[in-house]
């Protein structure tokens, strides 16, 4: 619960950030990805446990949906405090919703 908190709220910090200072949104989504996962990434190697971002669940994936409800929620010009708070929510929800129901994304499998 307080691992999805964390994620969204500094998904959401990276991506205002990043548009703050101007650049463009596909690099404000990525900036938000690594934000929030590497928050996580150091969490983990500091309880010696291997990062959740290496693992099969969502956890990068939740940050980019976050992103992308961000994305639209400032075309259709909400104010900045909703779109702050609809992406956070909605990467909140999708990493709740991934844990829960134990819902990942297909691991590729190399050649033998």
């Amino acid at each position: 619960m307080f691992d999805a908190i964390g994620l969204a709220l500094f998904t959401m910090v990276g991506i205002t950030k990043t548009l703050a200072l101007g650049f463009p949104f596909w690099v404000a989504i990525v900036m938000g990805c690594i934000t929030g996962a590497a928050g996580g990434v150091m969490r983990d190697v500091l309880i010696n446990e291997l990062p959740l971002v290496f693992r099969k669940e969502i956890y990068a994936m939740a940050c980019v949906i976050g992103g992308l409800v961000y994305y639209i929620c400032h075309g259709l010009h909400f104010d900045p405090i909703i779109t702050q708070m609809a992406g956070g929510i909605s990467v909140f929800l999708v990493r709740i919703i991934a844990v829960k129901y134990q819902i990942g994304l297909p691991i590729l499998k190399g050649e033998t």
